[in-house]
């Protein structure tokens, strides 16, 4: 986003939430005082974070979502990886581990719509596969202590399981902890984003097999671009999907 954002003349103000909605909407309304020329959200929650929206289009403020789009509220454009596609990935490879056949859960964060994407993939993919039963999708909240701790719960519950699928790396690597404390081997994980760690996991052969991958640098270049076109007068679309992969121990070693 800066050095797009230097080529356009854009001055930006970047501030997180910290994944605080109340930080949130305060750092939307503060930018509402400011009376910014335009406004780009990453929501900290895809529903509640409408009104603050809505606020904004009272505002005559123009609003852009990146990467987790907004459930309300007038939004000019939303620029995103196709994260239906990324989870589509994620189970084709999970089906490919496990021969078609298994256990498996998702460790899941609803709330987000991103990651809703994922696991409507996600879930497409594996349901070519009649031998792969999803048996629960308890929520991790994204994050990686909450995840571990719902793996450790999964286990206790299901002790079946052959297969994990993380909706972003926080999650896998909590999950990998998991596993790792109760030395189980013979389930495999599957996460998204391609995080650092998570790519060291998977170069390491750990239960970790693989993500699916995004490109935050092409989806923040592309935000700018789309606010400097609609801010010279030009017309954009409603939704710009960015391209997404899959990474696993082969492809890295491969130098992808």
């Amino acid at each position: 986003m800066r050095e797009a954002a230097k080529k356009h003349n854009i001055i930006l103000n970047i501030q997180s939430a910290q994944q605080d909605m109340s930080e949130q909407q305060a750092q939307i309304e503060n930018f509402i005082t400011e009376r910014v020329d335009a406004m780009v959200v990453c929501p900290v929650d895809s529903d509640t974070v409408a009104g603050a929206i809505k606020r904004a289009n009272q505002a005559k403020i123009p609003v852009f979502t990146a990467d987790i789009a907004a459930n309300g509220g007038d939004v000019v454009c939303h620029i995103a990886s196709d994260n239906v596609k990324g989870g589509e990935l994620a189970g084709e490879y999970m089906a490919k581990l496990l021969g078609g056949k298994g256990q498996i859960i998702i460790i899941d964060h609803p709330a987000v719509v991103s990651v809703q994407d994922r696991t409507k993939g996600f879930v497409k993919s594996i349901s070519k596969y009649p031998g792969i039963k999803i048996i629960a999708r308890p929520p991790g909240e994204g994050q990686r202590t909450t995840a571990m701790d719902v793996m450790e719960n999964m286990l206790q519950a299901h002790p079946d399981i052959k297969g994990v699928f993380a909706i972003n790396d926080s999650t896998a690597l909590g999950a990998l902890a998991a596993l790792r404390q109760a030395k189980r081997n013979d389930i495999v994980i599957v996460g998204y984003d391609g995080d650092p760690e998570a790519r060291r996991e998977i170069l390491a052969g750990t239960q970790l097999k693989a993500d699916a991958v995004q490109y935050p640098r092409k989806i923040g270049a592309t935000t700018i671009e789309i606010v400097a076109k609609y801010l010279n007068g030009e017309k954009v679309p409603k939704k710009v999907p960015i391209e997404v992969g899959i990474i696993d121990k082969a492809s890295l070693e491969a130098g992808k």
